[in-house]
């Protein structure tokens, strides 16, 4: 039902519709700004590795996106990034093959040894869904956006 390739300019359109609310785009990147743009995406991409999108093959249509980055800061430390599925695709199965071909990609591409991840405290489908996946919390962080704090839960799964 689905296939994966990488992110391609075409692309940008369609998943700049996928978040429906500036907290769910918050939950993809503090960084970005509602709506999504194209050039939103392209600008964080092009610090990233692997984005790629998952394609319904029935429809040849864009339906989820993710990439990985690293952490400057923290050697070895590889990031899961910007994971979105369509509306009209959650809980359809999209969501567990992109995280299963992220996961192959990090392992077996990139040779990573583990992946982490950040998950805000609200979002608690994704929480349940990483855990899922086996992601374990290591770390909690404090984002101060203004006059709002968000608590940032940090996961993390071993590939090896």
């Amino acid at each position: 039902m689905y296939l994966h390739r990488s992110l391609e300019i075409r692309d940008l359109e369609l998943i700049c519709l996928f978040p429906q609310s500036e907290e769910e785009l918050f939950y993809i990147s503090p960084r970005f700004v509602f709506p999504l743009t194209p050039d939103q995406i392209m600008n964080l991409a092009k610090d990233r590795f692997e984005p790629t999108v998952i394609i319904d093959k029935e429809k040849d249509k864009v339906v989820a996106y993710a990439n990985i980055y690293a952490d400057e800061s923290e050697e070895d430390s590889f990031w899961l990034g910007n994971v979105i599925v369509s509306p009209e695709y959650r809980g359809k199965g999209a969501s567990e093959y992109l995280i299963n071909v992220m996961l192959e990609k990090a392992k077996n591409k990139l040779k990573m040894e583990t992946l982490r991840l950040a998950c805000h405290n609200t979002n608690s489908r994704g929480l349940a869904f990483y855990s899922k996946y086996g992601f374990k919390p290591f770390d909690i962080k404090i984002i101060n956006l203004g006059s709002e704090r968000f608590i940032t839960i940090h996961m993390i799964k071993k590939l090896i």
